[in-house]
């Protein structure tokens, strides 16, 4: 059977996880350390990657080359951004990521790949620029859950940045020009990778903070991490389940994912248009 990928940025983003597993083997290839083992019956590999594009490119691409897995989670914590209705501890799901970064920057304001002709990836017929797009699917079957579970998961369009946003201008202005409910360093890295190798991808985070002025004695990464690794695990074990219905709070097996709040869905845009 094909195993599952959990990628992420950082040790503590993955700890979680790594405890849930039975049957592990720690694996120390050339470039990334990564976590093999189980759980329930579906083999699964984790890997903390290293924070940045570059770091999670490399991670999830050769991770795809040596296993090939049948679906990519990429989980971690992520800024939210104004207006997006999201608390710190929420947790968040990506319809798609947009590159925040690539593009060019004139006289005029900044301008994506589109505009400078020059496409990130090619599928066929199809031509990709700085919107990236995630499985449908897998993001359906998270919201299912979330609404099964009663946990409140926000839906919408994630920006990677390569500079985080340490300002409220910088996060207004990035909201007004694609829209997206947060921010982080890797997502649309990972994303893209599996577009090439047309692997599914998921990605699930959980809020650490706003984008305000930067202030970090008001982050909650510990918590941020812990919620978004308890779903991650939760929407591993009900893999192999038929679609979940809808309006309850039935736990499983004794187990309680860790809020109780209605979901909320965030629109998102499918273009990027400049500055």
């Amino acid at each position: 059977m094909k195993p599952i990928l959990i990628i992420a940025a950082m040790p503590q983003e993955i700890s979680l996880l790594e405890q849930a597993l039975g049957r592990t083997a720690r694996t120390k290839a050339v470039a990334f350390d990564y976590v093999e083992g189980v759980i329930g019956t579906l083999p699964v590999l984790i890997c903390a990657g290293g924070v940045g594009k570059i770091n999670a490119a490399a991670a999830t691409a050769a991770l795809i080359e040596r296993h090939h897995p049948r679906l990519v989670i990429n989980t971690g914590c992520a800024g939210a951004y104004p207006g997006s209705g999201l608390a710190i501890g929420d947790l968040a799901v990506a319809t798609n990521e947009l590159l925040g970064d690539e593009g060019v920057l004139t006289s005029a304001g900044w301008h994506d790949t589109e505009f400078m002709g020059m496409p990130l990836c090619v599928r066929g017929k199809r031509k990709f620029h700085n919107d990236i797009p995630l499985s449908r699917h897998a993001a359906e079957k998270a919201m299912q859950l979330a609404d099964f579970y009663g946990v409140k998961l926000g839906r919408g369009s994630f920006v990677t940045l390569s500079t985080c946003s340490g300002t409220r201008q910088r996060g207004e202005e990035l909201v007004r020009k694609f829209r997206g409910i947060c921010e982080n360093m890797e997502g649309a890295a990972v994303a893209q990778v599996c577009l090439r190798y047309g692997i599914d991808c998921l990605e699930i985070r959980g809020i650490s903070n706003h984008v305000d002025e930067r202030d970090m004695k008001t982050w909650e990464i510990p918590r941020a991490v812990e919620v978004a690794q308890r779903f991650v695990l939760k929407y591993i074990e009900e893999m192999e389940r038929p679609v979940l219905k809808t309006g309850s709070n039935k736990t499983t097996q004794g187990r309680t994912l860790h809020q109780r709040a209605p979901k909320t869905e965030v629109p998102t845009r499918t273009s990027v248009a400049p500055s």
